[in-house]
C-alpha cells in the first residue's frame, strides 16, 4: 500500500508560496518539482526517492492529479509532454492531444434545421474526443522511465481508492459545473454528494477509476486502449449518443515531435510546436518584441508593444492546426522578413483596431488545465501541461470504468462565425476531422541561459500563451532569478479578438489603464485572477534547483539535497 509518509528530515518545502528554502552552498540537487497539488508533488517526490527519474515522476504526478483535480485533468483527457533528457541531450514533445473520433462529423452538432445545438461540444458524450493521456503514461514509462508502471501509479490508485479530502478549489469548480454533473448518474455518483457539493474535508473516493488506473499499470495500453475497459467506455458514450467506436481507441497513438526553439536577448527558448499554437506564437511575440527597448519603457508603452505583439500571434493562430492532417507555413510565419513587415504594423503610439488586420481566410478553403515542471538530480526534466478542457470536462463518467471524459471537441472550428469556449474565432486549418487533433494553446515550455534552465507553464486556456509570455520576459529582465516573482506578477492578455486588453483585478495602476484607454485600447478589467504557473529553476553555477507555485493555486513546489 502506498503511503504518503517522509522523511522529513530531507526535506526543504515552502509551501505557502511554494518557493523552495535555499539550500546549504554544498549540497547537490537531488530533484525538484512543483505541481498544482500537494498530493501530487508528494507523489512525485516519493516516486524519485524510490529511484526514479523524472520521467517516473511526471507518470505520478499526472495520474495523481487524475485523481484529486478531476477539473483540470484525468484519464479522460489528454496534454502535451516537453522532455529533456540528460544522458544525450535529447528535447522531444510528447504530444499525447486527444483525437477526433472517426465517427464525428459537423452534423453530430446540428439539429434538423441546421441551427447549432447548445452545448453539445462541451456536455455529454458528444463533447469527448479520443483520450490521450493514458498513451503518454505508458510511452512516457516505457521509452524514458526506470520505473514500472505499477509503481509509478500506486499512489493514484491509493488515493482514486482510500480517498482525499475535498478543498475549496474542489468545490468551487463543482460550483461552476454543477447542473452539468448533477445531469449524468455516473458524474453526479462520483463528483457529487448525495447530489451536492461535497462539504470541505470530505473524503472523495472513487474505487471505479482506481480499478481502471489499476489495469493501466498492469497490462499497460490495451488496459485502456482495449478489452472490458475500452468496451465499456464505448458502450457508455454510444448509448449516450456519442459516436466511438472500439477502434478509435486501439488506434489513438502518442506523437514525438520536435519542439521549437526561438532565441530571445541569449536565451534558448524551446517551446510547443502544432498542434499547439503556443511556440509558434511564442516565436512570434519574442522575435517582434527583439527590436524594443522593453526593459527602460515605462509601463503603459511596454505593455503596449506586448500587447501588439500579441494580437499579430494570436491573429496568425489561423493557419495552424493538426500536423499530421495539414501544412502550416511555419517558415513564412516565423521569417525574419514576415516579423519584420508584423512589427513595422506596430504604431508606438495607437493600438491597432483587430479589424484592419487582414481577414481570416472564409470558412472552407484555463483555470480548467494543469501543469507540473520537474527536474531529477541527473538533469532529466519535463514541463507538462495537461487538460479535459472545461471545468470536469463533458461532465461525462464513462460507464462504470470510474473515467471522466473531455470535453475537447470544442477546440475544433466547427464552422465561420463560431468561436469555442474560450472566444477563440473558427479557423478552417482547425476544421473538424475524424482522427485529427484540435489545436491547443498549452505551453510547457524550457528557458535556457548562461543563468541556468526555466522549466514552466500554466494552466488557464487561451490566456495560457500570453501569461507563459510574460514570465519569459520578466525572466528575462531580472538581475537575480525572482521565482516568486515571476509566478505570482499580474498579467494581462490579448488574443486577436475579441479586440481588448484583459487585466487582472488589482493588478495595474488606474493611470497605467487610463494611458492605454487613450492609446486607443479597450480595457476591461476581469473579475478574477487566472493562471496557476508552475516553475522550476536549476542553477547552472551551484547546481541547485528552485520550485515556485503560483499563489492564485493551492499548489507545491519542493526541492530535497
Amino acid at each position: 500500500m502506498y503511503s504518503f509518509r517522509v522523511s522529513c528530515a530531507r526535506w526543504l518545502a515552502g509551501w505557502a508560496l511554494g518557493l523552495m528554502l535555499l539550500p546549504p552552498a554544498w549540497a547537490q540537487t537531488m530533484g525538484a518539482l512543483a505541481t498544482a497539488h500537494p498530493l501530487a508533488t508528494e507523489a512525485g517526490q516519493h516516486i524519485l526517492a524510490q529511484g526514479g527519474n523524472a520521467f517516473d515522476a511526471a507518470v505520478a504526478v499526472a495520474a495523481v492529479l487524475a485523481v484529486v483535480e478531476p477539473y483540470s485533468s484525468g484519464l479522460g483527457g489528454g496534454g502535451f509532454f516537453l522532455l529533456h533528457r540528460a544522458q544525450d541531450g535529447r528535447q522531444v514533445f510528447l504530444d499525447a492531444r486527444e483525437t477526433a473520433p472517426a465517427g464525428a462529423s459537423l452534423a453530430h452538432y446540428r439539429d434538423a434545421q441546421g441551427r447549432w445545438l447548445p452545448r453539445a461540444t462541451t456536455e455529454g458524450a458528444k463533447a469527448a474526443a479520443i483520450p490521450g493521456l493514458p498513451a503518454a503514461l505508458v510511452h512516457l514509462a516505457r521509452h524514458y522511465g526506470r520505473l514500472p508502471l505499477t509503481q509509478t501509479l500506486a499512489p493514484a490508485i491509493a488515493l482514486a481508492q482510500d480517498g482525499f479530502p475535498v478543498d475549496e478549489r474542489y468545490r468551487t469548480m463543482a460550483k461552476v459545473r454543477f447542473a452539468c454533473l448533477h445531469g449524468q448518474e455516473e458524474a453526479a455518483s462520483q463528483f457529487l454528494d448525495r447530489g451536492a457539493v461535497p462539504a470541505a474535508g470530505a473524503r472523495l473516493r472513487q474505487p471505479a477509476l482506481a480499478r481502471t488506473l489499476a489495469r493501466l499499470a498492469k497490462e499497460g495500453r490495451a488496459g485502456f486502449y482495449g478489452g472490458p475497459v475500452a468496451r465499456e467506455m464505448v458502450v457508455a458514450v454510444r448509448r449516450a449518443g456519442g459516436f466511438w467506436h472500439v477502434k478509435d481507441l486501439t488506434r489513438y497513438r502518442v506523437r514525438e515531435r520536435r519542439p521549437l526553439v526561438v532565441h530571445y536577448r541569449g536565451m534558448r527558448i524551446v517551446a510547443a510546436p502544432p498542434p499547439s499554437a503556443a511556440g509558434v506564437a511564442l516565436a512570434q511575440s519574442l522575435t517582434v518584441l527583439s527590436a524594443y527597448d522593453l526593459q527602460d519603457a515605462f509601463l503603459p508603452q511596454r505593455m503596449h508593444w506586448v500587447v501588439e505583439a500579441l494580437r499579430r500571434a494570436y491573429h496568425d493562430r489561423r493557419f495552424l492546426g493538426d500536423p499530421d492532417f495539414i501544412a502550416m507555413p511555419l517558415a513564412r510565419l516565423l521569417s525574419p522578413a514576415y516579423l519584420a513587415a508584423r512589427r513595422a504594423s506596430i504604431d508606438d503610439d495607437r493600438a491597432t483596431s483587430s479589424t484592419d488586420l487582414d481577414p481570416a481566410p472564409p470558412w472552407g478553403g484555463g483555470h480548467h488545465t494543469t501543469h507540473f515542471s520537474i527536474v531529477d538530480g541527473a538533469g532529466n526534466r519535463v514541463a507538462a501541461t495537461l487538460s479535459i478542457n472545461l471545468p470536469f470536462g463533458a461532465c461525462f463518467v464513462a460507464g462504470r470504468t470510474g473515467v471522466l471524459l473531455n470535453s475537447e471537441m470544442d477546440d475544433f472550428s466547427l464552422g465561420a462565425g463560431r468561436s469555442n469556449a474560450y472566444g477563440l474565432a473558427a479557423s478552417a486549418a482547425n476544421a473538424l476531422a475524424p482522427g485529427r487533433r484540435p489545436l491547443s494553446s498549452m505551453a510547457p515550455t524550457f528557458v535556457e541561459d548562461e543563468r541556468g534552465v526555466l522549466i514552466l507553464g500554466t494552466p488557464g486556456g487561451s490566456r495560457i500563451i500570453s501569461t507563459v509570455l510574460l514570465a519569459i520576459l520578466r525572466y528575462a529582465a531580472q538581475p537575480t532569478v525572482d521565482l516568486r516573482e515571476l509566478v505570482s506578477a499580474p498579467r494581462y492578455h490579448h488574443q486577436y479578438l475579441p479586440d481588448r486588453i484583459e487585466v487582472e483585478p488589482e493588478g495595474f495602476p488606474q493611470e497605467v489603464l487610463d494611458d492605454l484607454t487613450l492609446r486607443g485600447h479597450v480595457v476591461q478589467v476581469t473579475d478574477r485572477k487566472w493562471g496557476n504557473m508552475q516553475v522550476v529553476w536549476l542553477d547552472r553555477r551551484s547546481g541547485r534547483a528552485f520550485a515556485a507555485s503560483d499563489p492564485r493555486g493551492q499548489g507545491s513546489g519542493m526541492a530535497w539535497y
